[in-house]
């Protein structure tokens, strides 16, 4: 990898690896994120998907003995050289957890703009909420309610509501782990067709248990398993709708057959 992402692709790892103390996690994943599409990241349980995730914005390193080596490339640059701000890191990549965690003592419009530019004017911060809120297919639901508390909102408005306050910091990925993990069926497919449509505006990328969730969401699939040592691997990625009907790799083939996993 020459240390410049491809103009088609925004973020990219260079043999990443991440460990808990001494256990290597994840080891040596090199990979490409295709700007402006969907990526889903598959596996079982174990594999690594979600500490990968974690390391493409340095949430990971918040963990106590948490650590990587190796790079991750923002626009050709290392996240986690030297002179990088990693708040600044985590506003150009937000992340959207498993279980929507709005902030419970502030209002919705407070949990909008909450990671996003202070200095705002009134007027400018209302702008900001409404354009976040739109995106994230909310505005509708809590124009009438922004100073109420998120806590009155279903499960599935407020994982909108956190992916508002993703969207207002101004990102250029979304990190996803599990978006729809805790949802119900119909709040489920609004997400997934909130991610198809986010996706013409950012970079995602999505961790997913579910291969029929990757499969209608995805542009790109990478499937990652974890050898006898416990280290998450990256066995392959492709367009989804290649890996899904002509994988590479016969464990692929066997995972998404249900063969295991």
């Amino acid at each position: 990898m020459t240390g410049v992402a491809a103009p088609h692709e925004i973020l990219a790892t260079d043999d990443l690896s991440a460990y808990y103390g001494d256990h290597k996690a994840v080891g040596d994943v090199s990979i490409q994120f295709r700007r402006k599409a969907v990526t889903a990241l598959i596996g079982p349980s174990g594999c690594g998907k979600t500490t990968l995730l974690r390391c493409l914005n340095r949430i990971h390193e918040v963990l106590h003995d948490a650590r990587v080596t190796g790079r991750v490339l923002l626009d050709g640059n290392d996240i986690y050289a030297t002179d990088m701000d990693p708040m600044r890191v985590r506003r150009r990549i937000g992340m959207v957890f498993q279980r929507p965690n709005p902030f419970p003592t502030l209002s919705i419009l407070d949990n909008v703009l909450a990671c996003g530019r202070r200095g705002l004017s009134r007027e400018q911060k209302l702008q900001v909420a409404e354009r976040a809120l739109r995106a994230a297919a909310l505005w509708d639901e809590v124009k009438d309610k922004l100073k109420t508390s998120p806590l009155r909102l279903s499960g599935g408005q407020q994982q909108r509501l956190c992916i508002a306050r993703a969207i207002a910091a101004e990102p250029e990925v979304l990190l996803m782990d599990e978006p729809t993990a805790s949802l119900d069926p119909i709040a489920t497919a609004v997400i997934e067709e909130l991610m198809s449509s986010l996706a013409k505006e950012f970079t995602i990328v999505a961790v997913t248990h579910n291969m029929q969730q990757a499969a209608r969401v995805s542009e790109v699939t990478a499937f990652m398993l974890a050898d006898e040592t416990r280290i998450g691997r990256l066995i392959e990625v492709d367009d989804t709708s290649k890996l899904f009907t002509k994988p590479s790799d016969p464990r692929t083939e066997d995972y998404i057959t249900g063969r295991f996993g």
